[in-house]
């Protein structure tokens, strides 16, 4: 059964950074494709970023484009999400999870972590 723990989240002003992880656990890590999802409030969760399993790969949506950094680090089966410039409209909850071939979620959702940008 695969594990997914999310962790990083926190209340910030317009403008700021937050770093988030994920460690997954189990030996699916390494041979899937790690992405980052968000819900916000009345929204379907979407995918923002993706890394594929050797990180030669990134995907992101236009609206993280040039702010989020997404990395991985198969020693540690934890994925990242680097978010800088923040704006009000990226809060939302984040979840990771592996990614499928059209950016379906993989595998059962984790708790998430809540990203609040607010002045």
């Amino acid at each position: 059964q695969v594990q997914l723990v999310e962790s990083g989240g926190g209340l910030v002003q317009p403008g700021g950074s937050l770093r988030l992880s994920c460690a997954a656990s189990g030996s699916i890590f390494s041979i899937n494709a790690m992405g980052w999802y968000r819900q916000a409030p009345g929204k379907e969760r979407a995918l923002v970023a993706s890394i594929s399993s050797s990180s030669d790969v990134k995907y992101y949506a236009g609206s993280v484009k040039g702010r989020f950094t997404i990395s991985r680090d198969n020693a540690k089966n934890t994925v990242y999400l680097q978010m800088n410039s923040l704006k009000p409209e990226d809060t939302a909850i984040y979840y990771c999870n592996a990614v499928g071939r059209v950016g379906e979620a993989r595998y059962d959702w984790g708790q998430g972590t809540q990203v609040t940008v607010s002045s």
